[in-house]
């Protein structure tokens, strides 16, 4: 996780997530991750319930990857690495789910 207007980061790992997918329009779905860390793995200070909000689009894109804090909107983004586990998970996991709910 990298705080805006910070050159610190943590890089975190995930062990098990879980998905909730919400049909929001005609255009867009909302795909939330609910997130696991590996042990020993440790959210930054200012956070109580990490999770992770996926934008995509009806033929299961990714349009855009959010952490949030209790659902909502908050100062981090998510690294490179972290961002790759979520996409491998939602490719796996969520995508197939969400082609055959929207076809």
């Amino acid at each position: 996780m990298i705080q805006f207007g910070s050159l610190d980061y943590a890089e975190l790992r995930f062990h098990q997530m879980r998905a909730t997918v919400e049909i929001r329009d005609k255009q867009w779905i909302d795909v939330e991750l609910h997130l696991e860390l590996e042990e020993g793995m440790v959210l930054p200070d200012d956070f109580t319930e990490l999770t992770a909000l996926i934008f995509c689009t009806y033929a299961g894109e990714i349009a855009q990857i959010v952490p949030q804090d209790e659902g909502r909107d908050c100062e981090y983004q998510f690294t490179a690495d972290e961002k790759a586990q979520l996409i491998h998970y939602y490719e796996q996991n969520v995508k197939p789910k969400l082609l055959s709910m929207v076809s």
